[in-house]
């Protein structure tokens, strides 16, 4: 039987009233529709395939997709340290379904230089850390010094004369590495180069005399011998630089008690998103970090598993921030 034109005319009427009233509903409202997460979400990655921000994200996204039923799809927005794909995710409908695989240089380091188009605690909400770059001190093999100790007194007694390279200037190591030496009193002269590789090759060489950079870059070379590891970043030590002292644990050197810096990864979403989502997030990842899985992928790509749920991961981003804003000031660095 046809219909007339006036029930057509109330069917199209109730359609657009239903969408235009979805449409005004908050994400808290939509989520209140049904249970979280009811479809596909997005893992933004401000870096792209194969960096560590990248790796470790894909394993996170991977668990989350097991354990939520839904699948989590990786988007890799690189582009100007991590600023734009961060960016995005500041920018995206605060509903739970676009998260960041945050790290530490476009949310710890880059805003300190007042280059970026977000505030990461306006703009942010940190949902769980996940895991932690440990940082490895190395030299070339005939480095006159066969321990720490040795090494801080070899280069406090020439000042000036030796170099230390990093991935970069204002980079993560570069920061790490002047804020070791002021811990000892150091006076070196930074060499910047563009990646860890290059830095590498030229201590290898003796062409730099030391650098503090990543584990998952140093090791391969201190353990075929090329390079010589004299202490890791992490106060606790860490799983993928076995048999290397922490600083904080290396006795007879003043300054270092307490060292404890490296490189963090973990989950965010925007500012707006509902306390149910980030909790339901949150929940999720305590669940899938300990697993044997989860442990050997991160043990792969030389990153220690570091849980710290959304209280302490916000604690811990403000530690983080005050010690490299300070680094920053007290070296005049200018991002390059």
């Amino acid at each position: 039987m046809p219909i007339n034109i006036q029930t057509k005319r109330r069917q199209l009427m109730t359609g657009v009233a239903s969408a235009t009233a979805l449409a005004m509903l908050t994400p808290s409202q939509l989520l209140a529709q049904g249970a979280y997460p009811n479809r596909p979400l997005k893992m933004v990655v401000p870096w792209p395939p194969g960096q560590a921000t990248d790796l470790a994200g894909r394993v996170v996204a991977q668990e989350l997709s097991k354990f939520f039923g839904q699948s989590v799809v990786i988007d890799n927005k690189a582009g100007a340290g991590g600023t734009i794909g961060t960016d995005a995710v500041a920018k995206s409908t605060p509903d739970g379904y676009t998260i960041l695989a945050a790290s530490s240089g476009p949310v710890s380091i880059s805003p300190l230089f007042g280059k970026t188009p977000y505030e990461p605690e306006k703009d942010l909400i940190p949902v769980a850390m996940v895991g932690i770059s440990p940082y490895v001190l190395v030299t070339a093999i005939d480095f006159p010094a066969k321990d720490l100790r040795e090494f801080v007194a070899v280069v406090k007694a020439n000042p000036g004369k030796y170099s230390f390279a990093s991935s970069g200037t204002g980079a993560t190591a570069h920061l790490i590495a002047e804020s070791f030496n002021a811990s000892v009193g150091l006076k070196a002269v930074h060499v910047p180069y563009k990646g860890s590789i290059p830095a590498l090759t030229d201590v290898i060489s003796g062409q730099v005399a030391y650098c503090i950079e990543t584990a998952a870059s140093t090791m391969p070379f201190v353990r075929s011998g090329r390079l010589r590891a004299y202490g890791v970043s992490l106060e606790k030590g860490s799983a993928v630089t076995l048999g290397i002292t922490p600083f904080a644990s290396s006795t007879g050197i003043p300054g270092l008690a307490g060292f404890d810096l490296g490189a963090w990864l973990g989950i965010m979403v925007p500012t707006g998103t509902p306390s149910s989502v980030v909790e339901r997030l949150s929940t999720a990842i305590e669940k899938i970090m300990p697993t044997p899985d989860v442990k050997q992928a991160f043990s792969n790509i030389a990153v220690d598993i570091d849980y710290r749920r959304a209280d302490e991961y916000t604690r811990y981003l403000r530690f983080i921030s005050t010690r490299f804003n300070d680094v920053i000031k007290t070296n005049n660095i200018k991002a390059e």
